[in-house]
């Protein structure tokens, strides 16, 4: 289990965003050599948590518990495939693109230990107007949610560090719970009944989707 590559992504004027700045940082390319990540501060205020990376629209990106985001290069291949074109790392928005570790299956609250640098597995991307505009799919949104490939993972930074390509991954803890960054994402854009039992890993989600979850189930109670 490694990192392929660490990609960061510049602001760029675009028309396809709803970000009110305009812009996004959503192309990212890898970059060569150490980079840090750190804690970027909260949700609306932070940013990046990956030293030189851009994030636009804080309404929806950023922020601690969406420091750094993390995708397969093995989901890549699968979407190669599918579109038949070619995908390099990074143009999902993903600050680490990683091999042989499973990031979907990785569960809420994990901590992986790359370089010198402590993170922390928080939940699923959810695809926005920007990812799809960027990649100029027709649906892009839906089939991206619809698909078997994984929708990636979210991380805080616990403790701050430097990472780069070809660092091992080493998974030093597992909560003890069953909720993965997949069935997150299930509860949250497919099968709503889900979120209340998504609950048990509250202590270590995403600030969005635990807002998310906590909505639902005060409304619909926890079924069955």
């Amino acid at each position: 289990m490694k990192v392929l590559s660490v990609n960061v992504g510049r602001a760029k004027a675009v028309e396809y965003t709803d970000a009110p700045s305009g812009t996004t940082g959503v192309d990212k390319r890898p970059v060569e050599g150490p980079v840090r990540v750190e804690a970027p501060g909260p949700r609306g205020v932070g940013a990046s948590g990956v030293a030189g990376d851009d994030v636009c629209d804080l309404r929806f990106h950023g922020g601690d518990d969406r420091a750094v985001y993390a995708f397969a290069r093995e989901d890549m291949d699968l979407w190669e495939r599918e579109l038949g074109r070619p995908l390099p790392n990074g143009c999902f928005g993903e600050n680490l693109t990683t091999l042989g570790l499973d990031v979907n299956g990785a569960l809420v609250g994990e901590r992986w230990r790359i370089g010198d640098a402590l993170l922390e597995v928080t939940g699923s991307r959810i695809p926005c107007r920007t990812f799809a505009g960027f990649l100029g799919e027709k649906g892009w949104v839906r089939r991206f949610t619809e698909s078997t490939a994984g929708p990636g993972a979210l991380l805080r930074v616990i403790e701050p560090g430097e990472l780069m390509a070809g660092d091992p991954v080493t998974v030093v803890h597992r909560p003890d719970h069953t909720v993965t960054v997949a069935y997150l994402y299930r509860a949250s854009m497919t099968e709503r009944a889900l979120l209340p039992s998504t609950l048990v890993a509250a202590e270590w989600m995403e600030s969005g989707l635990l807002d998310l979850a906590r909505t639902y189930t005060e409304k619909y109670g926890t079924g069955a």
